[in-house]
């Protein structure tokens, strides 16, 4: 019988983790025969999985129904609706995140994207999700953007775990680390345990490609001496995006500022690989997992690409194969007229966007349950 090539993954130091979350999963015993049968070690949610969840099944309906004769409003609704499965699945990881020490079994929660830009805002519901999850192994997600960055430092330093996400570009993954180390350092300073509190950053990858190819596609069309090098790099910037970033994390825990916090217990804040999934029919369904394997890393997939790399996956050690050459690919994209910087802005402009439009089609559909 065929090894499961998502055990594999662990072997090589990946963990995966799963982005998806529906209570059937749960109740069924799916959840946790995928921890058992895959190796399965985290799991992520965000509106709009919630959404598929609450209008694609009937688990929720009565639940809706009692909290709606309770007078409850829509987003007291789906918060509760939304912590009960995050609690549940949280405690089936939690024979993991105490194997682990701390290093895997979580669940993520994300505070409204509409507080992407509100520091406050989202400071505020970090703390009150946290409270309510009332679980060690939880992560509430904080976006990667300017006003998140100072809410990350500040959390980290309250011993709240954190999820950044909506992370695309090198320079404000630098700017992540950062946020990271110095709310450890200043837990450190006020002579709290570092040891407890986690922090995973999530790049997202495939959606760098989504935009990137098309400009590089224009340029191949029209010919000329640019056609050639567009060539080369359409399908490869988001890889070698990712594979730069791994090469900074590593500059960064080899660090003397690391290392003494190691010494006192710091966990390192590993990179999330998010948006896994492909894009691009032309190209493979588990590209963007394969080529992104390594050690200290996670990959978070949808359930369509975790059952695809189950079925056919590779695993193999990849994620500092080809570094200079990705190096190269990002040195050459401006030759093109593409700025990698405005491009990772434009995509973290659209994600919060994408992510506020799923939540208030969460709070629509949640709002249609209640008046049947």
């Amino acid at each position: 019988m065929k090894d499961n090539p998502l055990r594999k993954l662990g072997t090589l130091g990946q963990s995966i983790w799963l982005d998806y979350i529906r209570r059937d999963l749960i109740v069924s015993g799916e959840l946790r025969r995928l921890i058992e049968e895959d190796g399965l070690r985290g799991m992520t949610s965000n509106p709009s999985i919630f959404e598929k969840a609450i209008a694609g099944s009937h688990d929720y309906d009565q639940d809706i129904r009692v909290m709606a004769l309770e007078g409850k409003g829509v987003k007291a609704i789906y918060e509760a609706l939304s912590q009960r499965d995050v609690q549940s699945a949280a405690d089936e990881f939690r024979p993991l995140y105490d194997r682990t020490e701390g290093m895997d079994g979580y669940v993520s929660l994300e505070v409204n994207p509409h507080l992407a830009h509100d520091t406050r805002g989202t400071m505020e519901e970090a703390r009150r999700l946290w409270a309510a999850l009332n679980r060690p192994n939880v992560f509430i997600k904080v976006p990667a953007t300017a006003e998140g960055l100072p809410v990350i430092r500040q959390l980290i330093s309250e011993g709240i775990n954190i999820n950044v996400t909506l992370l695309f570009g090198i320079p404000r993954y630098r700017q992540v680390v950062e946020a990271y180390l110095a709310g450890v350092e200043a837990r450190a300073t006020e002579s709290k345990p570092v040891k407890t509190v986690a922090s995973v950053a999530s790049f997202f990858v495939s959606r760098i490609d989504a935009l990137v190819d098309p400009l590089l596609e224009k340029q191949i069309t029209q010919g000329g001496e640019d056609a050639d090098l567009a060539k080369k790099l359409r399908g490869q910037v988001a890889i070698a995006s990712a594979k730069t970033a791994y090469q900074v994390y590593k500059e960064i825990i080899n660090s003397d500022r690391f290392r003494k916090l190691a010494a006192k217990g710091a966990l390192t804040q590993r990179l999330l690989w998010a948006s896994t999934s492909t894009k691009n029919p032309e190209y493979s369904d588990v590209k963007y997992v394969e080529a992104l394997i390594g050690r200290d890393t996670v990959d978070t997939a949808p359930v369509e690409t975790l059952d695809a790399y189950r079925n056919h996956g590779e695993p193999k050690d990849r994620i500092e194969q080809e570094v200079v050459k990705a190096r190269w690919i990002l040195d050459h994209l401006p030759k093109l007229g593409i700025s990698i910087d405005k491009v990772t802005q434009q995509l973290e402009d659209e994600g919060v966007e994408k992510f506020s439009k799923s939540f208030d089609k969460l709070m629509a559909t949640l709002e249609k349950a209640v008046q049947k």
